[in-house]
């Protein structure tokens, strides 16, 4: 078996053309501590991966790196472990997670995290909505779908060149009410910032925070995300009122909570 530090931007590839030396010993600094380095390890030893290759995003929350297996690519997204992760979760987000960890044991809250991911994933893609298809996690590291070409991952929406805005919204609007009338959720931070635009189809990531559409809020949820691609829409030369986009992917289906 190998070290886990070799699985990490292995020396045999040609990664120096896509981020030199210093760079990668910076992120395998701050991304690849001892927990995450065993977990990789493992997931790579279950045969998910053969190696990371170099990062394709990185925040404050965690990064998603590219990854080889075969002759194919995957991605795989690591949370760091601690508060920053939840410093800025909603309540109703915090609500599932208490189930399952201690709001004072972030290891395993960022355990529990990755586990919601995975599971909603598999649901989205059970109800035939385009998102990364879930391949396995362990700990922090999730194994996920890449979506993207060999030349780079795919755009996000709103760095994207749309040729037709039409195409785009009816896309859209089929992806995102498949995820409200068959996966029975709602996303709750759906922007163009966390859609991925390949293909000319939309690719919904970033779905741990969603929540089943019976939850209490989901209605005031889905509407503020069709009111942020309202706007969207009318950049890119679709206008469409708010309202509408949000009757159209199924928010008339969705009970609005009741004012006390």
């Amino acid at each position: 078996m190998p070290r886990p530090e070799d699985v990490v931007f292995p020396r045999g590839e040609r990664v120096e053309e896509r981020r030199k030396e210093g760079t990668q010993r910076k992120l395998l600094d701050e991304f690849f501590d001892h927990r995450t380095l065993l977990a990789v390890s493992r997931l790579q030893d279950q045969g998910l991966f053969d190696s990371v290759d170099y990062p394709i995003s990185t925040g404050k929350e965690g990064g998603v790196f590219r990854a080889t297996r075969g002759k194919e690519f995957r991605a795989v997204k690591i949370y760091r472990i601690g508060n920053t992760t939840f410093r800025h979760l909603p309540e109703y987000a915090l609500e599932e997670l208490r189930r399952e960890a201690s709001l004072r044991n972030f290891g395993g809250l960022v355990y529990a995290w990755t586990r919601r991911e995975h599971t909603i994933l598999g649901r989205l893609e059970a109800a035939g909505v385009r998102a990364p298809h879930p391949y396995g996690h362990y700990r922090n590291v999730l194994v996920m779908e890449y979506i993207g070409t060999a030349e780079g991952a795919a755009p996000r929406l709103r760095d994207a060149l749309v040729p037709d805005p039409e195409s785009l919204y009816r896309e859209f609007v089929r992806e995102v009410g498949r995820m409200v009338r068959v996966a029975h959720l709602v996303h709750g931070d759906l922007s163009p910032f966390n859609t991925l635009y390949l293909d000319e189809e939309v690719v919904l990531i970033d779905v741990a925070q969603a929540v089943r559409s019976d939850h209490p809020g989901a209605y005031a949820l889905l509407e503020r995300d069709m009111t942020h691609f309202a706007r969207f829409f009318g950049r890119i030369g679709r206008p469409v009122e708010a309202e509408e986009l949000l009757r159209a992917v199924g928010g008339d289906e969705i009970q609005p909570a009741v004012a006390e």
